[in-house]
């Protein structure tokens, strides 16, 4: 019999405004490959968060973090790089300062970093360049302590928030594969009514329930 964590409650603790365009959250486990030759070669990981905006006029920046269990060495690349953007192929980082002719939304982004035989990439990410203020909403839980069926909940494994501008649509997930946590930033939020929603899963990779929706309004000011 499959044992399901019991939701958590979610809650929506501060709000405050945000100009900068720090990163946050979890990494991303990155796709693998699997090496030719005599002994198997490990394939580099990537991870990171980029931040999805930036106020035009400011600096954006983004390095993400890469390893290569062999110590090869790594090279990186990348697809659909902004305009406004440059990239360094030696160490993944994407940058460039923003101007207003760079208004829009820069979508299908993508890093990769090769060891010479395997490679991996980063899910695809997109940079939207505003000239007004950005928002952020605080959530916070506590985290679940039995399953479904009233067991001891012993391999809880970490968190999935989910947000969207509509109630019971949240195409936006961060996933938190740390089970001590218990807050967590949702920035660079634009103008408008966010919805979210926060689930626990197991080391089994088992989810639990929707929690309670949280709301937070982002001010045009």
């Amino acid at each position: 019999m499959l044992r399901v964590p019991i939701t958590i409650l979610l809650m929506v603790l501060i709000s405050g405004c945000l100009s900068s365009t720090t990163p946050g959250g979890s990494d991303v486990v990155a796709d693998t490959k699997i090496g030719g030759g005599n002994a198997p070669n490990s394939a580099p990981t990537i991870s990171g968060v980029p931040a999805n905006a930036v106020l035009a006029g400011d600096v954006y920046s983004f390095t993400p973090s890469a390893s290569d269990a062999n110590g090869d060495t790594l090279t990186f690349s990348v697809q659909n790089l902004p305009g406004w953007a440059g990239f360094d192929s030696n160490t993944g980082r994407l940058s460039g300062q923003t101007t207003l002719g760079d208004i829009g939304v820069y979508d299908n982004i993508r890093i990769t970093v090769s060891d010479g035989s395997a490679s991996a990439s980063m899910p695809n990410f997109s940079i939207t360049v505003t000239e007004i203020g950005l928002g952020s909403m605080t959530l916070s839980w506590t985290a679940p302590t039995e399953n479904t069926d009233g067991t001891p909940l012993t391999d809880l494994a970490g968190f999935n928030i989910y947000y969207g501008q509509s109630q019971g649509s949240y195409p936006n997930r961060i996933r938190i594969d740390n089970p001590s946590i218990d807050t967590y930033v949702v920035g660079n939020l634009l103008p408008n009514t966010y919805y979210a929603v926060a689930t626990s899963f197991n080391t089994a990779g088992i989810e639990s329930a929707y929690s309670n929706v949280a709301v937070k309004t982002v001010p045009s000011n």
